[in-house]
């Protein structure tokens, strides 16, 4: 988990006390989008937390009159890492993130309202609503939320991570989706595994991945193999269909977004009863 390295110690012992298992599959992916010319990928829309990096999006019904969200990291919530197995929604919260304007720079802090959506079982996003709207955001410091893609990613697509924390970009492509990914006491489903160019770094957690053909944001940063051990916090494995575990020290990893458009209606409502929408719930 790429949280930033001051608070890393204590995440790894938090995660040695979750005890549930992790819940059922993920369904399958829709096609995705063809290419397009390269897009500018700057830091618009992005945002930096405490410990962690993070963006400002939104969902392909989504309009400018909606709450706007902010997306990071199952495992950057305020509150504590959630155990195998936990979904948090609907939760509470005034934490504030940092906006940034294009070249890195601070424009402006927000503040949630609450988690929207919360867990690290089977994917590692939180979802907040801010106490502000994206017309709002646009009128006051001139900056779109990121369009989250409704489509699986697909491999070779060229992509950046663009941390926030950080004011960092990382460039490289998709370069394999993984069955599944064990972290500690945690399992995520059809990760999606970078080449070796992107080289994130505690504090990376949470930053959007987008497709530079697209613009679009097709998965969030979570995780890498720092130390080469097998399945543990900071060195996770890869395990497919039949069992076979796979570490790859020095390798990095996101979980996919698209997952999340199918569960918000209109006016950037939850609801995981909605066709489509498999995200665990609680």
């Amino acid at each position: 988990m790429q949280t930033h390295p001051a608070l890393r110690k204590s995440l790894a012992t938090a995660a040695v006390a979750t005890l549930i298992g992790a819940a059922g599959a993920l369904a399958g992916a829709a096609p995705a989008q063809a290419a397009g010319p390269a897009v500018s990928v700057t830091f618009a829309g992005t945002v930096a937390l405490d410990d962690c990096s993070g963006s400002v999006v939104r969902m392909p019904n989504s309009v400018s009159s909606d709450p706007a969200l902010v997306l990071t990291n199952g495992h950057c919530l305020e509150f504590g890492m959630p155990d195998p197995g936990q979904v948090i929604v609907n939760k509470a919260s005034s934490r504030s993130f940092t906006l940034l304007s294009a070249s890195g720079g601070r424009l402006a802090t927000l503040r949630a309202s609450k988690v929207v959506y919360s867990t690290m079982t089977d994917t590692d996003v939180t979802l907040y609503q801010l106490n502000t709207t994206y017309a709002s955001i646009q009128s006051r410091y001139g900056i779109s939320p990121l369009t989250i893609s409704p489509n699986h990613p697909t491999a070779g697509t060229a992509i950046k991570v663009v941390s926030g924390y950080w004011k960092t970009t990382y460039s490289c492509s998709v370069d394999a989706f993984v069955y599944q990914l064990h972290e500690g006491d945690w399992v995520w489903k059809d990760s999606m595994r970078y080449t070796p160019a992107c080289q994130t770094i505690g504090g990376t957690s949470g930053s959007p991945v987008i497709d530079t053909g697209t613009g679009q944001l097709i998965a969030v940063n979570n995780t890498g193999n720092e130390n080469g051990e097998t399945c543990t916090v900071d060195s996770p494995c890869e395990v497919d269909q039949s069992g076979h575990v796979t570490v790859r020290q020095g390798i990095n990893y996101a979980e996919e977004t698209y997952l999340l458009t199918p569960c918000f209606a209109a006016g950037n409502k939850l609801d995981l009863t909605r066709a489509g929408c498999v995200l665990p719930r609680p």
